[in-house]
This record gives structure tokens, sequence and C-alpha cells, in this order.
């Protein structure tokens, strides 16, 4: 498969991508734990078929020491009873988050409640923003069919 755009060949695509790829840098360090991160993009980039993203944060979350059970059971982590209260908050928030035409309504008050008792408000704030940044990578890569598989752990950071 190929692209259909190269992104960093294009100028205004790479002035773009500069600032963006900065505010992804900015997100990692953030007070926001680096476990519910990855775990938090690997799960938006999977209910939007990223499959870059989905190399990327798998790559990185294992390279980091994440377990291969926790990764891959992100997918469902509804039945899975390997993450902790906060990271089960935080997945659920980037699901409704992400899938917010689906929802209706958005957000629910349940919801962002759940996430609030688990987190304090820099977190939540780059929760949101992490949430946010993830659905924008994911539709620059699958609109223009990106092709995954050859990232090496940490090669963007």
């Amino acid at each position: 498969m190929d692209a259909r755009l190269d992104y960093f060949a294009d100028p205004t695509a790479g002035k773009v991508l500069k600032h963006f790829m900065s505010a992804g840098r900015i997100l990692k360090d953030s007070p926001l734990p680096a476990a519910t991160q990855e775990l938090v993009a690997l799960r938006v980039s999977q209910i939007n078929g990223c499959a870059v993203c989905i190399d990327m944060h798998s790559k990185d979350a294992a390279a980091a020491g994440e377990s291969a059970v926790r990764l891959h059971l992100v997918a469902a982590w509804r039945e899975a009873t390997v993450f902790t209260g906060p990271e089960r908050a935080a997945l659920e928030l980037a699901e409704q988050g992400t899938r917010i035409a689906d929802a209706g309504g958005g957000v629910s008050d349940e919801v962002w409640a759940r996430a609030a008792g688990h987190f304090d408000q820099e977190q939540l704030t780059a929760l949101v923003v992490l949430i946010s940044f993830m659905n924008t990578a994911n539709r620059l890569n699958v609109i223009a069919r990106q092709p995954a598989g050859s990232y090496r752990a940490g090669q963007f950071h």
C-alpha cells in the first residue's frame, strides 16, 4: 500500500506537522501517567482504524515495559481485569470522546465524573487534549492511507 500523500514533502503540511508533533511532545511530558497515555492513544486509534498509530503506540508502550496482555486487552478493556480504576475511566472517556457522533449527547456526565474522580485538573486537561490530538492524528493517517508496520519504538520522540 502506498500513501496518498507525503505530508513531510509538502511545505504547508510540513509547517503544520512541525507544530503538531511539538504538541505531542508536550503531552508526553504532561502529568498524565505515561502508561495511561499509551493505552488511550492505542484505544482511540483502534476505534478509528488507524494502523499507523496502532503500530506506533503498541510498540512504544511495549518498549516502555507495558505487558503484552494489557496491550492485547485494550480493545476489550471492559471485560479485562488488568486495568486500574483510573485507566478504565480514561479509556471510557477516550471512547465517548472519540465516538461523539455515535453517542448522540457527546461525553456523558457520568463518564466525565468518573474521569474527574481519578485525575486532577491538569491531568484531566491533558487527557482531553490527548484524546483530541489522537483523533486528529488518526484522521491525517487514515485519510491519506499511511501504511503501517515499519515504525521503530521511539522514532518520533
